[in-house]
């Protein structure tokens, strides 16, 4: 292809109603170097399934695209998600308190898995459709699924396809300018049919990304109305790149080590558009975290800042990492219309050094002391629990109650959610490799398999402390909700209360042992009857 591109059809493949963030972002920034390409987003997301195959070839026959980039978001069969709750389902079948419920949750997960599957066939699908319509067209695969298993997709792609892993402007761009040779950090599987890697060598410059032209978006993407509204939430990122070394977590590989931020006056024009003239009011931030270094802090400050001078009145949230969190940033937070604290979280020192999260609980603490002295009132706190971790014992659990309880007294029980959450093991991370050594993963498993019983153990919570949980969250689930308070007590909220109650009754753990040692030791815990339940 030695032709610049025309036009372009970006392709959101089936996935539960989200706002597609990755696309308008490459789209908006195509058309801002490339103003003469026409472009368009066909969203499967939002057409009946037995329509979406005739919708594509429609907008094929149609347009007739240079191009075709396909978005990508879900792959893994173990990520609970509002189409399905593979968490439930897991639980029910390991500690079911009744042969039929765990039948029951068996049939269930056959149909996940066939779901998975399924889905990954009519995905790969529609890339053949256009391979078969239109031969010469280049294809372009991204999104999340992509960047963690860009290979395995690679291998299975028709010819003549761009496979990009994280970042996709670079690459784009030089696609629809016919390249010589892919830009960014890609898989290319060529005419011929081989694949070639190129590793990511340079990172995309963010000060590029100026605020969305979302009436040019608008015009391109026929389902936005859709996604607009007082009770649409919309994503907006302002940073790529993440310093920490989080044992579970990817984002350090796939967007880089190095933080790099977009201009903050920017990100605020962005949010304010979004509300002065779609009337959006949910904003949710989606970088790996919204604050967490030293040098982040400032940028968030300063993104606050510019909203409160535009007078936005959003209610925004994001992951947050709080240890660099002033007094003045918190009274700014509450002050621009924070709507939740989302963090992960567990109460013992311990756990936090084993998963290698990077921060001090005490500095942790501390900060939510300083939300608490800033005002807040009508604000959720959303603890995202790694319960079971590698590494957790009976002790580090009290630990975790513990610090839970000092939150229900510090904000109010009905304001905290603890939700109930396990490590899900993602290939080619610290934890991974750990699980190998130590025996609980076989060395050369296959990460995308469809074997129900190695795909449990990727979502993590084995042992007898696995099962202690598990009975703990049914129990909760019988008489709870999963969602608010308003049909009783929230599920994670009273999880851990019956847990608490069943883990006293475990006599004290062993002194702390290597990582492998502690994984094999977990196995001798004795057992403790319990009455009869997340992104990665």
């Amino acid at each position: 292809m030695s032709r610049q591109a025309r036009s372009v059809l970006y392709v959101r493949l089936p996935v539960w109603k989200i706002w597609p963030g990755g696309v308008v972002y490459v789209a908006d920034y195509i058309h801002k170097q490339r103003p003469g390409i026409r472009q368009e987003i066909l969203d499967l997301a939002v057409i009946p399934p037995g329509r979406r195959k005739a919708a594509l070839a429609e907008r094929l026959e149609e347009l007739q695209p240079d191009v075709v980039a396909f978005s990508w978001r879900n792959m893994q069969t173990f990520g609970p998600h509002p189409e399905n709750d593979a968490l439930d389902v897991v639980m029910n079948f390991d500690h079911g308190p009744n042969p039929w419920r765990r039948a029951k949750a068996a049939w269930q997960a056959v149909g996940i898995i066939a779901d998975y599957a399924l889905q990954r066939i009519r995905n790969f699908g529609y890339l053949r459709l256009v391979r078969g319509l239109l031969p010469r067209t280049r294809l372009v695969v991204g999104g999340t699924a992509v960047s963690i298993f860009g290979k395995y997709i690679a291998e299975r792609c028709p010819a003549d396809t761009v496979v990009v892993v994280g970042e996709g402007e670079a690459a784009m761009l030089s696609v629809v300018d016919g390249f010589a040779a892919p830009a960014g950090h890609h898989y290319y599987k060529d005419a011929a049919g081989q694949v070639h890697h190129r590793p990511a060598e340079e990172s995309f410059d963010l000060a590029q990304l100026t605020a969305v032209d979302f009436p040019y978006i608008a015009s391109i993407f026929p389902a936005f109305p859709e996604y607009v509204g007082p009770g649409a939430t919309i994503g907006v990122h302002t940073k790529r790149g993440c310093p920490f070394q989080c044992h579970f977590c990817l984002y350090n590989k796939i967007e880089g080590a190095q933080q790099r931020y977009r201009d903050p006056v920017e990100v605020a024009k962005e949010v304010a558009t979004l509300e002065k003239r779609y009337g959006v009011k949910h904003i949710w931030f989606t970088d790996a975290q919204f604050c967490s270094t030293r040098r982040s802090m400032h940028h968030v400050e300063e993104i606050l800042d510019a909203m409160l001078a535009r007078n936005v009145r959003v209610r925004w949230t994001g992951y947050l990492r709080l240890n660099y969190l002033t007094p003045e940033i918190a009274r700014k937070m509450i002050a621009s219309g924070l709507e939740s604290i989302d963090l992960s979280f567990t109460g013992s020192q311990d756990m936090i050094d084993s998963l290698t999260l990077g921060y001090a609980l005490d500095q942790q603490m501390a900060a939510f002391r300083m939300f608490a002295a800033a005002g807040m009132t009508d604000q959720l706190v959303k603890l995202y629990l790694p319960l079971n971790a590698p590494g957790e014992t009976p002790e580090t659990l009290k630990a975790t109650f513990a610090r839970v309880e000092e939150l229900y007294t510090l904000f109010g029980r009905d304001k905290v959610l603890p939700f109930i959450f396990f490590v899900g093991v993602q290939p080619n991370t610290p934890i991974e490799h750990k699980l190998i050594e130590a025996g609980y993963l076989p060395r050369g498993y296959d990460p995308l398999t469809l074997n129900p019983f190695t795909i449990k153990k990727l979502l993590y919570n084995p042992g007898k402390l696995g099962r202690l949980i598990g009975r703990a969250y049914l129990r909760a689930l019988e008489c709870s909700s999963k969602l608010d308070d308003t049909t009783g007590e929230y599920v994670g909220r009273a999880t851990l209360e019956l847990l608490e109650k069943e883990i006293s009754g475990l006599p004290a753990a062993p002194s702390r042992q290597s990582h492998g040692d502690s994984l094999r030791s977990r196995r001798h815990l004795p057992v403790i009857s319990a009455p009869a339940r997340s992104e990665t």
